[in-house]
């Protein structure tokens, strides 16, 4: 499948630039512009956590994920692309 190769250079080659939460969503921007928006109910670790806990994440991977020590979370760019 031709698309599919083109899908998956996409998500391999994605970085994050930008985090942050609202209106009950993590959203994250990526260095070629994208936005992901998602549920955070999807994930329960940041759902059920305070805004400070929240918002203590870093980039690991150069942007390829990000990590939450507070809460022991990791999520991968590629794997919120495939959501």
């Amino acid at each position: 499948m031709p698309g599919m190769n083109t899908l998956l250079k996409k998500t391999e080659n994605a970085f994050a630039s930008k985090v942050w939460f609202e209106d009950s969503k993590l959203y994250v921007r990526l260095t070629d512009g994208r936005e992901i928006g998602v549920p955070i109910d999807w994930f329960p670790r940041l759902r059920d956590a305070s805004e400070q806990a929240r918002n203590n994440w870093r980039f690991i991977g150069n942007g390829q994920g990000i990590h939450w020590e507070d809460l022991d979370e990791d999520l991968s760019v590629a794997g919120l692309l495939r959501l």
